[in-house]
């Protein structure tokens, strides 16, 4: 990218998190640029989102992630191609009878294919929201339909009721359940794609667990630090998990973490879970009164670790702080988040690295209005109808 399209992105995308009107085409093609060059450096020609950080493997948080830019970029054979690859390897074949494998790649005996049959419930949620919204955006029967058995499916094996709550979703259908606790993740649980689930199974448990995100979130964060993995037990309530967390670093907000101040920065405004995630989450906005990078690690007691997050943890606090709002926070993070543009490959980072990518294209895709998400949690586009 010349020098000069460094700048002209920079002011487009900085309008858009300051809630101005971004000038005539550069935000949109600022994102699209991005997706583009994200398609051509981890996607296959056959559908496959590779993470090379991790081993080459692909995850089903990697392709629900595909399918949603496919879908707001409106690439309906991409998101063919993608759809296809995760339901003959991850699915059995059919998404409306398997629920998908978190995890694929090369196993110890050298051969390619499922590593972990467990799925991942937000992963889950994603692709049935995609298929949704694919159904509804490209009047496409066959998506709406096939998203509806997956939903049905998330209903029956994912969501549990918690005593004193009521409904839940787990992070997946074996090894968060014990006899007297559950873990739950805050960031699998985006509100609009819950309120959207809702929508479509008005009897299912959606819009009950969607009111209980917020309770979730404000009694289990810690100094305003939502934390990666949550704990529930009867008569106790919510606590940052340690049956979850990494032994070497007990319970922390971090990698997981990051992502429920993205979701919640760009729920509508008008949402009334909105106001009441935002004041709970106050910690990060509040370091970053002092500090010009978000902390890569926070404790369980709400402390942050001195380490910098990488350029990920900064895109993705954008809407958050757009939304307090904090136009000082917001340039701060968005002059980090642009000074770490590689020219030659147009992704982020000297070596650009699967989820901080992923999380940059959900903060620019929003900010630049690419995408938006209405009240009742349908994906707003500007090539499509309501």
């Amino acid at each position: 990218m010349s020098a000069f399209g460094r700048v002209a992105s920079r002011i487009a995308l900085l309008a858009a998190v300051l809630a101005l009107k971004p000038a005539p085409g550069v935000c949109k093609v600022e994102h699209a640029r991005l997706w583009q060059a994200y398609a051509n450096h981890f996607l296959s020609a056959d559908g496959r989102v590779i993470d090379p950080q991790g081993g080459d493997r692909t995850t089903s948080e990697g392709q629900s992630y595909a399918l949603f830019f496919s879908l707001v970029n409106n690439e309906p054979t991409r998101f063919e191609t993608i759809l296809k690859w995760t339901q003959a390897n991850l699915a059995m074949g059919d998404l409306g009878t398997h629920l998908p494998a978190w995890s694929w790649g090369k196993g110890k005996d050298g051969q390619w294919g499922i590593l972990d049959p467990n799925s991942a419930s937000d992963s889950d949620m994603w692709i049935a929201y995609d298929l949704l919204e694919a159904g509804r955006l490209w009047s496409n029967p066959r998506y709406s339909n096939l998203g509806r058995k997956l939903v049905a499916q998330i209903a029956r094996r994912e969501v549990v009721t918690l005593p004193e709550v009521g409904a839940m979703l787990l992070p997946a259908p074996t090894g968060f359940r014990f006899p007297n606790a559950w873990i739950v993740n805050p960031s699998y649980l985006p509100v609009f794609v819950l309120d959207r689930l809702a929508s479509i199974d008005p009897a299912g448990p959606w819009i009950g667990i969607a009111v209980n995100v917020p309770h979730l979130v404000e009694t289990s964060s810690r100094a305003g630090f939502v934390m990666d993995w949550v704990s529930y037990t009867r008569a106790v309530g919510y606590a940052p998990s340690i049956l979850a967390a990494p032994k070497s670093d007990g319970a922390l907000g971090s990698y997981d973490a990051i992502r429920v101040y993205l979701w919640a920065g760009m729920l509508d405004e008008a949402h009334p879970a909105k106001s009441r995630l935002l004041k709970a989450l106050f910690g990060m906005n509040a370091y970053l009164l002092n500090h010009s990078a978000p902390p890569e690690k926070v404790s369980a007691t709400g402390q942050p670790e001195k380490q910098d997050a990488p350029v990920g943890f900064s895109a993705a606090l954008l809407p958050y702080l757009r939304s307090i709002p904090d136009p000082d926070a917001a340039t701060r993070q968005l002059e980090r988040v642009e000074s770490q543009v590689d020219e030659k490959t147009g992704l982020y980072g000297p070596v650009p690295i699967y989820y901080d990518e992923n999380l940059t294209l959900f903060a620019t895709g929003w900010s630049e209005k690419r995408f938006q998400f209405g009240i009742n949690g349908q994906v707003l586009v500007t090539w499509g109808h309501p």
